[in-house]
């Protein structure tokens, strides 16, 4: 096979066979893509239906992982991989029948070292459309393109990548202590080196999100928490977005906390409260009004714990891993990657 495409995955029922059926029904001819299905040893019926897909097509390859981790899995698939060129994408998502084909192409160009697409976010419960509509909002995400933008440009990473073998002989491989944002800290690697990450909207794929807000809070609270040891690895990877939830969650519980002392000062946090519900009612009434997809109200409790939980998950990121700005090693590698 030329092309190896790496699909890490853990409990997946829902969403494993549409996965599956967009790989195999690729424009490319069968016997040039190999399907590494690298599974966290799953517990409910995804590896049965894995299974099923195998019977039916001999590309597939089911591998196990252990530990039960993106990036595990990710290292795991590339060292089985046969393949000249490197895909991912997750069990939660679907490829367009030339996703894999635009991808080769976008490679073969020498424009970048990492190629990828924008992503629709797409669901069909009530509460899973406002999670799509919300995560594909400048709002809800700030300037993540490959959920905003459908233009090409050069970007700091992307959701399912894809890249030439090599790629991983020159860089390395994923860090396996990130469990989560693992992918943005590989490919600002490749970026602190010289190389490029290309997002192009000829790549499509569809993204199944979360379908409860409980689950949804899950997800960027360790999104915001990872962010902070990508912090301590990697300080010039940080941007301003990447702080602003967490700046927010922290100025309204200072405020809060002033007040106690100096109760005149309760006009900074009512004003913090309300220029933020503000700012959420604008957007979510101009995004529902482009989209009519949504319940206006969950569209705003979709924002709400975008930010709640990606700014608490990052503060509490910044207690957890407080040892670490303090060891001498970690202090050593920070150091260096602040003036390198």
């Amino acid at each position: 096979p030329s092309v190896s495409i790496i699909c890490p995955i853990r409990n997946e029922e829902k969403y494993i066979a549409r996965c599956l059926q967009s790989l195999v029904n690729q424009t490319c001819k069968s016997d040039k893509i190999e399907i590494l299905v690298v599974d966290g040893m799953s517990d409910d019926q995804t590896r049965d239906i894995v299974c099923y897909f195998q019977s039916k097509y001999k590309n597939i390859k089911l591998i196990d992982n252990p530990k039960k981790i993106v990036p595990s899995a990710l290292n795991i698939g590339i060292q089985a991989a046969l393949g000249k060129y490197i895909l991912r994408i997750d069990g939660h998502a679907k490829a367009a029948l030339d996703y894999v084909e635009k991808c080769v192409a976008a490679l073969e160009s020498q424009r970048a070292e990492g190629v990828g697409g924008h992503i629709t976010s797409v669901n069909n419960t009530d509460t899973g459309k406002a999670i799509a509509i919300a995560m594909s909002s400048p709002f809800g995400v700030g300037n993540s393109r490959f959920r905003t933008s459908n233009k090409e440009c050069f970007v700091d990473s992307l959701a399912f990548p894809s890249y030439k073998r090599n790629v991983f002989s020159k860089f390395g491989l994923f860090d396996e202590e990130l469990v989560r944002c693992q992918d943005d800290e590989f490919n600002f690697r490749i970026r602190k080196l010289g190389g490029k990450i290309l997002l192009t909207p000829e790549i499509k794929s569809w993204y199944f999100p979360r379908e409860s807000f409980k689950k949804l809070w899950k997800q960027y609270f360790g999104y915001g928490y990872w962010k902070v040891r990508i912090l301590q690895k990697h300080f010039w990877m940080m941007q301003p977005r990447h702080f602003i939830p967490a700046a927010f969650i922290f100025s309204l519980i200072f405020s809060l906390i002033l007040t106690l002392f100096i109760p005149k000062t309760l006009w900074l946090f009512l004003s913090i409260i309300f220029i933020y519900l503000l700012a959420s009612v604008i957007a979510a009434g101009l995004t529902w009004l482009r989209s009519r997809r949504a319940y206006i109200f969950k569209l705003l409790l979709a924002f709400y714990i975008l930010h709640f939980s990606y700014g608490s998950g990052f503060l509490w990121g910044l207690i957890t891993f407080a040892p670490q700005w303090f060891d001498r090693k970690e202090l050593a590698k920070s150091f260096h990657s602040l003036i390198n």
